[in-house]
């Protein structure tokens, strides 16, 4: 296996998130694996709307200057990029749509990540919750052809902040983020 570069993207607002804790388990499973993590928090950032201009199509970037310029360059440098969000009316949060659609000048560049993982938590926990979430990612995936969804994995019955701690699944997500890199 070799050393893979992982990008982990913390969507949530957050302070004591569930999600950003479920993402830092991930992250320090891949370290363990001996991959280089770099975790990335979308609180405290600055990040526009898409406003629909298109000029990224003509000039491969986006015309709104704000944080995701540093994020859109970060993604373009790594091997797996990992998103941690919660899950609002049963669908990604605001915050990663947002960003998702921000990162519209990557489609024409020779973007380097394959696999892609999403990490979800939600106050509901039927195993039907992170259904929408991971259609929205995977819709995102669909326009980047060399692209994958890699892995999931769902954290329900979490509502209040940092109720994650002691659950199993911040195991399974350490144990998912040292796998990263298998096939």
């Amino acid at each position: 296996m070799s050393k893979k570069k992982v990008l982990v993207i913390s969507t949530s607002l957050r302070a004591k998130s569930n999600s950003n804790e479920l993402a830092r388990a991930f992250a320090r499973g891949a370290e363990s694996a001996g991959h280089e993590v770099e975790f990335v928090s979308l609180r405290g950032k600055k990040i526009a709307f898409c406003v629909g201009c298109l000029s990224c199509g003509e000039t491969g970037k986006c015309a709104i200057r704000d944080d995701m310029a540093e994020i859109e360059r970060k993604i373009l440098e790594v091997d797996v990029v990992v998103w941690a969000t919660p899950i609002y009316y049963y669908e990604i949060s605001g915050q990663m749509k947002t960003a998702i659609d921000r990162l519209n000048p990557i489609y024409s560049k020779d973007y380097r990540f394959r696999d892609v993982y999403l990490l979800t938590t939600a106050a509901e926990d039927e195993e039907f919750v992170p259904q929408r979430a991971v259609s929205a990612l995977e819709g995102w995936i669909a326009c980047l052809p060399k692209a994958r969804l890699k892995g999931t994995l769902f954290c329900g019955g979490v509502t209040a902040p940092d109720e994650i701690q002691g659950s199993p699944k911040l195991q399974e997500a350490f144990e998912l983020g040292a796998k990263v890199g298998e096939d």
